[in-house]
């Protein structure tokens, strides 16, 4: 076969054969990586795929790593001890933080051990009364025809769940939940022990000109965090004691029990306080009329003493999150993730604000930059 070139149009060639003219394709194919436009179109496609794999990614392993971020919340708390610590006692970090671990366990097992027996009976007591104040009501909301009949509070209960969102297999039973909490804290002291080991190792995985940027936000997430348990912890304290020292004097039953939900419930803003609300006011009017109505007046001036002095003083040193954003982050991701969503609603809506708030910062920064 004889091959000659002649008059050749873009990226084509002219070849005879035996006489007949045959065009000839020249340069790379389409479908070859080697095209400029291939490869662009090759690089678009890997972006999008990784992106949906990524998603995927999150939606199957969204319950660990929600129980990661609650181990950083921990490690947060323990944090601020050590530092709060070191203000006073100049000794090594692991020192500090073995005193705040030991000052922890003592005061947890020091509870129980003093008041377990009072603890267990009441919280016995406590399931009885809210049980029979709540078919009470359903009774009477049925008769009334405010709600159709139902088999009593316990149906009433399992619908409102089922209505929270699905809950994850980690706090499914009573050994889901204690073995994600053990998961939560032993995370959380390991962050805690050399929180700058893992803050390099999270710089590592981003790009050497992103990490000077990525190393500042981490830095003032913490910080944020910080104050946010600060505060959290502060409230609850406060709450916790005034509910139960009131509801004592008022001689509401299960003050020592009412008071423990209360600091327990008061992390979780807004929700928690309803729910605490309601379970004093019930637990009251089991009691008698006067002693329901001191119930409510109890918590209404705690719920005051903690909105108008307690949170003001707090939010001077903490991130000011708006009441409405939080209550719509509580429900949004309860409604996604069930309880451990509800507990690290707050902590995380911090965290992002923080992201966004540093991301407009920078674009701030930029356009002066262009500017001038």
């Amino acid at each position: 076969m004889s091959v000659s070139v002649t008059d050749p149009a873009p990226h084509t060639a002219i070849a005879t054969d035996e006489g007949r003219r045959v065009e000839v394709v020249q340069g790379a194919s389409p479908n070859e990586v080697s095209d400029p436009l291939m490869r662009q179109e090759f690089r678009r496609a890997v972006v999008w795929l990784g992106l949906v794999a990524a998603m995927a990614l999150v939606v199957v392993l969204i319950q660990p790593i929600l129980i990661i971020f609650a181990g950083l919340i921990v490690a947060t708390i323990l944090d601020g001890g050590v530092r709060l610590l070191g203000r006073v006692l100049p000794i090594g970090r692991g020192w500090r933080l073995l005193i705040v671990v030991l000052v922890a366990l003592l005061f947890v097992i020091g509870t129980f051990v003093l008041t377990g027996v009072q603890i267990t009976g009441q919280f016995a007591q406590l399931r009885s009364t809210v049980e029979t104040q709540g078919n009470r009501a359903v009774q009477w909301l049925t008769g009334q025809g405010i709600i159709p009949q139902t088999g009593g509070v316990a149906d009433l209960a399992k619908q409102a769940a089922g209505q929270l969102g699905r809950l994850s297999s980690y706090v499914g039973t009573a050994l889901g939940a204690a073995t994600t909490m053990v998961f939560i804290l032993v995370l959380g002291l390991f962050f805690a022990m050399e929180p700058d080991i893992y803050g390099r190792g999270l710089q590592w995985m981003v790009p050497a000109e992103k990490r000077r940027e990525f190393a500042i936000t981490i830095s003032r997430m913490g910080t944020t965090l910080r104050r946010l348990m600060a505060g959290r912890l502060t409230g609850m304290a406060a709450e916790g004691v005034l509910t139960w020292i009131a509801l004592e004097i008022g001689g509401v039953p299960m003050a020592l029990v009412l008071g423990i939900i209360a600091a327990l419930l008061a992390f979780i803003p807004n929700i928690g306080a309803f729910v605490t609300g309601a379970l004093m006011i019930a637990v009251g009017f089991s009691a008698g009329t006067h002693t329901g109505i001191w119930a409510a007046g109890t918590w209404a001036l705690v719920q005051s003493f903690d909105g108008y002095i307690v949170v003001p003083i707090v939010a001077r040193r903490t991130v000011d999150l708006p009441p409405a954003l939080t209550l719509s982050m509580q429900i949004l991701v309860s409604a996604l993730f069930g309880v451990i969503g509800l507990v690290i609603a707050d902590p995380l809506t911090a965290v992002l604000k923080v992201a966004l708030e540093r991301s407009s910062e920078r674009a701030a920064q930029k356009g002066e930059e262009g500017a001038a």
